[in-house]
């Protein structure tokens, strides 16, 4: 069970990952999570480089910057934090969040993360510490049975996938309603993911 709410602390929900593309799903939780949780908002951190892959993003940097920053336009609440791609890969969320820290000293962090992340947190680089500096909230991907933690849950459960995006537009197949129109625009001006 969360803590309960100081009126006077400010809440700030994080974000990460390589948003490679953003889409709805991203969105959907991110918006969600700001009600549910009662955040006063939620920073999008598009990673450099997850020390969790061995490939690179697919597309570079700016545009998956431009993505992000087009799809949360006008969005009360939903801010893009690129600190991550102005530091050397790969990216380590404490460092990230001993920087906010330093910003916001009396905020209290939740910090996003998928439930087929879960089981991975204890290798999370400096873990223990990290978890006494943010509170992990989990979000379901998809129907997968549901893992045996004590994470706090938010209810909003979105299956879509970056990988299934990218795996369609190089078959040719439509990403209408999976991306937002002004993402989806970016992405074959731009040619990033090899649409035919």
């Amino acid at each position: 069970m969360g803590k309960l709410r100081h009126p006077m602390v400010k809440r700030i929900g994080l974000f990460g990952g390589s948003f490679d593309p953003v889409h709805h799903g991203h969105l959907i939780i991110a918006c969600h999570a700001l009600e549910e949780l009662e955040l006063d908002e939620v920073r999008l951190l598009p990673a450099a480089a997850s020390p969790f892959k061995n490939n690179h993003a697919y597309a570079p940097a700016p545009l998956r910057l431009a993505m992000l920053q087009a799809a949360v336009q006008g969005e009360r609440g939903l801010i893009v934090d690129d600190r991550e791609l102005h530091r050397s890969p790969p990216s380590f969320t404490i460092d990230t969040v001993d920087e906010l820290r330093g910003e916001f000293p009396d905020a209290e962090f939740l910090y996003l993360i998928g439930e087929d992340n879960v089981c991975g947190l204890p290798n999370w680089h400096r873990s223990t510490r990290l978890q006494e500096e943010v509170e992990f909230v989990v979000f379901r991907r998809g129907p997968q049975a549901a893992l045996n933690h004590s994470l706090r849950i938010i209810t909003k459960m979105v299956d879509i996938s970056a990988t299934e995006i990218r795996t369609r537009i190089a078959q040719g197949s439509s990403i209408r309603y999976l991306v937002p129109e002004c993402v989806r625009e970016i992405i074959f001006k731009e040619n990033v993911y090899g649409g035919k």
